[in-house]
Parts: C-alpha cells; sequence; structure tokens
C-alpha cells in the first residue's frame, strides 16, 4: 500500500513541476492533460510511470543483468540497447535499479544504462534485494540474452556496461599452461583467490578482469568454485565475480581443501606478475542502512563457520540472530564484530539483546541499557529484540514481573535505537510460551496474559514488531487440534494458536517476528531427558517438513515479517537439548535446508 501511495505522489509532484495540476477545470481535459504530459516525458526521457506501478524505461546500451545491486552479483546475462523494462526500485548506495524484463526476467542493472533521469531514478524507492517483487512482466520489445557456453553472451561482441570494483590493481597473471580437463572460465571482474570458501579466509592471490581459469570443483553451497589461475595458484573463487553460469556451476565436483600457492608464486625468484600472497584485511563493522521489507527468514547460529554459512546458505536464509547479554558498565563496541562477521558473509543480523535481572533495579539501569542497544544500531544491527522471555523469572527479577514495566524498558530503547539508526528493526522482547501460571501475577505470567498487557501500556509505540517464541509443537503448523498431549487445545501447541494470539492482541497494529521458532528431534541423540520427552517420537523428516511449512505459511499470511529457526548449529544436549532442535544434525546432514531451498 504505501508503494503504491509514493508512486502516486510521485506522478502528482510530475504534474506540479510542469504547471499542470489545477490549471484546467473538467474530467475530460484532466486526462488528456495527463496523457499529453506523461507521452511528453517518455520521449524526453525514454521513461514514464506505469499504470500499475514502476518507472516504464528501456536499455540505453547493452548492460549486464545481474542478480543484486553490484558486480559482485551473479552475471544473469544481457540486456541490449532498446529493451524494455519496469523498473520498481533502485539500490540505497545508487548506482543500480531493479527491474524486470518482457519475459519476465527479474534483476538489477547499472543506472546509467537506462533511459531515465536522475530525477526519476532518484524517486524510484529504495529496495533490498530480498524486498519482494510484485510488478508484472511489461509488453515491449527485447529479452534477456542469457550468458552462453564458454561464458561469453550470445550477442553481445563488445565489453557489457558493468563498473568494476574497487580493487587494487594486480599485475596480469603470468602466462602458463593450465591443468587440462578443468573447466575454462573467464573472471568477470577482479577476483580475490581465497584459502577456504568463505570470505572470512585468507586472500592467497588476485586475478583482474578476463583471466582465464581451469575450474576443478565447487563447495555445497554453489557459492564458490575451486580453480588454478595462470601461474599455478589454486584456491577458491566467488562464482559472483565469473563469467559463468548456474548450470556451469552445479556441473562441477564438490571438493573440500586443496588450496595451494604456486612455489615461482611466493619465493623472490617469481616471475614478473605472478600472483603473489596477499594477507587479509582487517574486518571492519559494515552499517546498513537500508529499509527492511517484506517476509524474510534466517537461523540462531552458533558461529559463522563454513559448514553453518554453507547450510543456511542452502536453506535460503538471509538473516542471522545472535544473543548477547549485557552486563552494566559495557559498550557497544562488544557486538561489532558478530555484526561484521554476518555482513561480510552477506547475512544480515538481528542481536537479542537481554541484560542481567540481578542489575535490572540498579538506579539508571533503563537509560543505560538503551544507550546499549542504541550504540549496537549505530554500529549496524539491522534488528535488535529488546530482552528475552521478561514474563519469567529466570530472565526478569523474581516477583518483579510486570507487563507494564518491560515496556518502560522497551520505550526507553526504542527511543535510542531509532535515534542512532532509523532503519534498525525493533522487535519486542518474545515471552516464553506457557500456561503454567494460569494468568499473571508478579511471580510470573502466562505469554497470552503477558502481551495482552504490554498492548494495554501501549507497548505498539515502541516497537516496529512483536516478539513470539514457538518451540513446543509436536504437529504441523497447518493443524489447529489434534496435539496428543494433555490441553491439546491450548494455543502455545500450534502454530496458528501462537500466531492469531499475539497478532489479535495487539488488533494488527503491528506484524509478528518470530526470534525462535523450532521443533525438537532426538533422531541421532540419545532419549530426550523428562522435561522435554513430548518431542521423542518427531523424526528429523517432520522437522524439515514442518519448518518448511511454517516458512511458508508465515509468508502468505500477511502477519509475520520474520522468521528467525531456532536453531543452525547448536551441539549442546543435555537437560537442555539445544542440539535436537539444530537443523544441522549429527554428521552434517541438513534435510531441513534442502527442504527450504528447494
Amino acid at each position: 500500500m504505501w508503494g503504491r501511495m509514493a508512486k502516486h505522489q510521485q506522478a502528482r509532484f510530475v504534474l506540479r513541476r510542469f504547471g499542470l495540476f489545477g490549471v484546467m477545470n473538467g474530467m475530460w481535459m484532466r486526462r488528456f492533460l495527463l496523457v499529453g504530459t506523461l507521452l511528453a516525458i517518455l520521449a524526453l526521457t525514454g521513461a514514464a510511470l506505469a499504470q500499475d506501478g514502476g518507472l516504464l524505461t528501456t536499455i540505453s546500451k547493452t548492460a549486464r543483468f545481474r542478480s543484486g545491486p553490484g558486480t559482485e552479483w551473479f552475471w544473469q546475462g544481457n540486456l541490449e540497447a532498446g529493451t524494455t523494462i519496469l523498473l520498481d526500485g533502485r539500490a540505497p548506495g545508487g548506482g543500480w535499479v531493479r527491474g524486470i524484463t518482457p519475459d519476465a526476467k527479474v534483476g538489477w542493472v547499472i543506472d546509467s544504462a537506462v533511459n531515465a533521469s536522475a530525477e526519476q531514478i532518484a524517486a524510484l524507492p529504495s529496495v533490498w534485494v530480498d524486498t519482494p517483487f510484485t510488478l508484472a512482466a511489461p509488453a515491449g520489445n527485447g529479452s534477456l540474452i542469457p550468458v552462453g557456453p564458454g561464458g561469453q553472451p550470445s550477442g553481445d561482441p563488445q565489453p557489457a556496461t558493468d563498473p568494476q570494483p574497487a580493487q587494487p590493481q594486480a599485475p596480469a597473471p603470468a602466462a602458463g599452461p593450465l591443468p587440462e580437463g578443468g573447466l575454462q572460465i573467464e573472471a568477470g571482474s577482479n577476483v580475490n583467490i581465497r584459502q577456504e570458501p568463505n570470505t572470512n579466509s585468507p586472500i592467497i592471490a588476485r586475478i583482474t578482469t578476463g583471466t582465464i581459469v581451469s575450474l576443478d570443483g565447487r563447495d555445497p553451497s554453489q557459492q564458490w568454485v575451486r580453480g588454478t589461475v595462470p601461474g599455478g595458484t589454486k584456491g577458491w573463487m566467488s562464482v559472483r565475480f565469473l563469467v559463468i553460469t548456474a548450470q556451469q556451476v552445479v556441473s562441477l565436483p564438490i571438493v573440500e581443501g586443496g588450496a595451494s600457492v604456486a612455489v615461482a608464486a611466493a619465493s623472490s625468484s617469481a616471475p614478473a606478475g605472478a600472483p603473489t600472497p596477499i594477507p587479509a584485511a582487517p574486518a571492519a563493522p559494515i552499517v546498513a542502512t537500508t529499509p527492511i521489507r517484506g517476509f524474510s527468514y534466517g537461523g540462531h547460529a552458533s558461529g559463522l563457520g563454513e559448514q553453518t554459512v554453507n547450510a543456511m546458505r542452502l536453506a535460503g536464509m538471509t538473516w542471522v540472530k545472535k544473543q548477547v547479554r549485557y552486563f552494566q558498565g559495557q559498550t557497544a563496541d562488544v557486538v561489532s564484530g558478530l555484526i561484521a562477521d554476518a555482513h561480510s558473509q552477506g547475512f544480515r543480523i538481528l542481536l537479542g539483546i537481554v541484560g542481567s535481572p540481578g542489575e535490572l533495579n540498579n538506579g539508571g539501569y533503563f537509560d543505560q541499557y538503551a544507550a546499549f542497544v542504541g550504540g549496537a544500531a549505530a554500529l549496524g544491527a539491522d534488528a535488535i529484540e529488546v530482552w528475552n522471555e521478561p514474563n519469567i523469572d529466570r530472565e526478569w527479577p523474581t516477583g518483579q514481573i510486570d507487563p507494564a514495566r518491560f515496556t518502560q524498558l522497551l520505550a526507553a530503547a526504542y527511543n535510542a535505537i531509532k535515534g542512532a539508526n532509523p532503519n534498525t528493526l525493533v522487535i519486542s522482547g518474545a515471552p516464553a510460551p506457557t500456561g503454567f501460571f494460569g494468568g499473571c501475577s508478579a511471580q510470573g505470567c502466562d505469554d497470552n496474559a503477558f502481551v495482552a498487557g504490554m498492548a494495554a501500556a501501549g507497548a505498539a509505540r515502541y516497537m516496529d514488531c512483536v516478539g513470539v517464541h514457538y518451540n513446543e509443537g509436536i504437529v504441523g503448523p497447518d493443524q489447529t487440534s489434534g496435539d496428543p498431549r494433555g490441553s491439546s487445545g491450548y494455543y502455545t501447541r500450534y502454530f496458528w494458536g501462537m500466531v492469531n494470539t499475539y497478532y489479535n492482541a495487539f488488533r494488527g497494529a503491528r506484524p509478528l517476528c518470530f526470534t525462535e521458532l523450532g521443533y525438537l528431534t532426538p533422531e541421532g541423540f540419545p532419549p530426550l531427558p523428562g522435561g522435554f520427552a513430548w518431542a521423542q517420537n518427531v523424526t528429523v523428516a517432520q522437522q524439515a517438513a514442518w519448518l518448511d511449512r511454517a516458512v511458508q505459511l508465515s509468508r502468505s499470511s500477511g502477519k509475520v515479517k520474520l522468521l528467525i529457526i531456532w536453531n543452525v548449529d547448536f551441539t549442546n544436549y543435555g537437560d537442555d537439548p539445544m542440539g535436537g532442535y539444530a537443523i544441522i544434525r549429527p554428521g552434517g546432514a541438513c534435510p531441513a535446508c534442502e527442504a527450504l531451498g528447494s
């Protein structure tokens, strides 16, 4: 709705700018002027507002069409001059626009390659890669020219328009034969050669645009390929920087390790221009400033090692959650590494920031906590969950549990976060789902009573999203009855019971964010401890199918903005069997990743 309103306001602005609004009376004359103005704009700039939204224009010169706003994103093919494209937005940092072609291909192109004025591009809304695309394919000329065999797009004899990344220009690699039997492809831009298939791994060499490399394998995520460059150095390269099709990537076998620096390149007698080892640059926080739109999902991970990152990418996740315990005297610098690590791997990050119940009554605590979460927002946290399960005495002082007092903390945190970074999503601390207390008292609250108390205290004014935990399901998310336990009709047993209870508590004024959603299964582990025996018969196959379905239902519900799967890679399995919730199972398999990513 807001997107449509913004586009209507843009149209009104264009008319006012040309002095045509309010000059003539009569419906016929207004329509005549509107059509005439739009035709004039199209004649002058090659672009016009489409009837159903978006900016309809054409490609001015052959340009590369990518899956994201930058040369690091996968090159899908070429758009030739004259191709019609309907744009729905621009990259927040500028330089790129997103659109759909007449053959229904969606992607990004450098903004200098479209027939639109700077003012028209600036008027487009900022969109992130995971913002849903809602426009239909336009009628018009042209289509995407896919990358053909050998890596060159057919019909593209000249280099396609594409800005090169700002990387130091290394000398051309030394000439020399490449290994036989490998897939010979070309570097589409400057490429870092890394020791392992992740951006935290040391850079062992760099090659420049146009260098031919020989590939012999890929990683399971299909985001990295291993190959040998001229001079003999072997290592890992991101497919985003290579002229390679998805089919070619899939055709490579899955391999591990195998990186090596050529002896000649590593010695002082190396031939001039050979790739040389380059030390990895120190990590620095990357501040995210783009608004969060649409539905997205991710996982709570203990770390972002290779296996975890590959699993999350296979599952299609775009978010990672980390939980942080704040103690008085700390500064937000303690979370800078978490933020930088997540962003360097291409994930948005949700920080669940919970304080210490023993400190909460100290003088000035609310303000100090607010300063900490505000500092985390300033460092680039994409979302912050304010506290964790404040309805039970594990996380809030015994005998003082009160939804109104929690709302006071939420208000202080919200104001600090938005003052530091307006685009950081503020999520209210999700209560523990429970019916133990039979209502709400200072000793503890059932979650339905707690969220009702928050709503009555005005909490909707101090959050973007209502935090929800759902981690006790043993039936599929489509079911609304039939749980085999006692009190089988209780709402916490069911996905829809949780969605409707929380959404209705705020009368739909705020969307829901599942900051924990998981299904427990003991498969591959010893029997569950007594307190969790209710999940003893759940299988890994059910876990995978139910998580996939929960994501589908959340996406289509219109009530859920974010879903974080609890969890990706925890391994501890004792009185609190976190490993049983993990989607990476003992042995390394991840059936849920395959279900989610299919």
